[in-house]
């Protein structure tokens, strides 16, 4: 087997995957709370 040396991982394609996951999850929250308002202002 290899040796494994500890911090030795290139994890830049794991946060650019992390952080596009996060800025879907907040816009996907913000349009759903917009969707929410917009329906109980007009009582769709």
């Amino acid at each position: 087997m290899a040796e494994h040396k500890h911090g030795d991982m290139n994890t830049e394609v794991q946060e650019k995957t992390y952080v596009g996951f996060i800025n879907f999850t907040k816009w996907s929250v913000i349009a759903i709370l917009g969707l929410l308002v917009f329906l109980a202002l007009f009582n769709s």
